[in-house]
């Protein structure tokens, strides 16, 4: 239990349960060409719609950490987030469609479809932190707008700046972790509890759900949810910065943000075993689009 520690370690951990890591899933389901499935449409919506959520439950409980919330402002904060996903993702993809080719008719640079999509996910990326969203929200909004206008060395690049920054990230999440926390045995039986809360309350909220879809694809959306990311990680670092979660909690949380990363891959497979499948160019299945 977390009877031993504070009620907004607790709810910081809640937090951090909340989200779903939307490019883990995107990742699996696109190298085994499930994306066009219904169940791969309905996670990935939900994931996003899953992360504003999170970063909402986040706002409150960062308000609660330094003492009071201000409800007028996280309203607003919320009625700005959802109403900047929404706009993007109704308008964004045939805005793409029809600026971007004038735009790089008009650009002399060597790279123009990579030096537009920089743009387009920096741009993006500040107007949802404005929006009261993180900014890794508009970097995913980005993608969306432009994988059906981006060409594959866009692509090609876009992996290759994502392969040297990820790690920076990691880096970062691993200089705050210390092990020796897990040599406790209350540690770790809270570990497992979370972890267990962590894939059940996905795997069957998330599959009870999706039942009038049938329960294969129940199965799959609910599996699709389990991952909890950078997400889950960011949660625990900003908890970590304020002062308010020990390092016993932080690294349970990120180990609960680990593991689900870790077994969600695998269950995919399974839940995806049989289904009809796109093919998949040999670039596209190590270098995943933008976003």
């Amino acid at each position: 239990t977390l009877a031993s520690h504070t009620q907004i370690e607790a709810f910081f951990l809640g937090a951090a349960l909340v989200a779903t890591s939307v490019g883990i899933t995107a990742q699996v389901l696109q190298t085994g060409g499930f994306l066009h499935l219904q169940a791969s449409r309905i996670i990935l919506a939900a994931a996003v719609i899953d992360d504003v959520l999170g970063l909402l439950v986040l706002a409150i409980v960062s308000s609660l950490a330094k003492g009071s919330v201000n409800w007028t402002e996280i309203a607003l904060t919320a009625f700005l987030a959802i109403a900047f996903v929404v706009f993007v993702v109704q308008f964004g993809a045939r805005a793409a469609e029809k600026i971007i080719p004038r735009v790089r008719e008009s650009m002399r640079a060597a790279e123009s479809d990579f030096a537009i999509a920089m743009t387009i996910l920096f741009a993006l990326a500040v107007l949802s932190v404005y929006a009261g969203v993180a900014a890794i929200i508009g970097a995913f909004l980005a993608g969306m707008m432009l994988s059906s206008t981006t060409g594959e060395r866009a692509r090609l690049f876009t992996q290759g700046a994502t392969e040297l920054l990820v790690p920076f990230f990691l880096v970062s999440i691993g200089l705050n972790l210390n092990l020796s926390v897990f040599s406790q045995t209350t540690t770790l039986l809270l570990a497992g509890a979370v972890l267990l809360a962590a894939v059940l309350s996905k795997l069957v909220g998330c599959g009870l759900a999706a039942l009038p879809f049938g329960r294969t694809d129940a199965f799959r959306i609910g599996v699709g949810m389990v991952p909890r990311g950078e997400v889950g990680m960011v949660v625990a670092q900003i908890g970590l910065s304020l002062g308010v979660i020990s390092a016993p909690v932080y690294a349970i949380t990120v180990f609960m943000a680990v593991v689900t990363t870790m077994v969600a891959p695998p269950l995919l497979q399974i839940a995806y075993r049989g289904a009809s499948s796109l093919p998949v160019t040999p670039e596209l299945e190590h270098h995943p689009p933008i976003g």
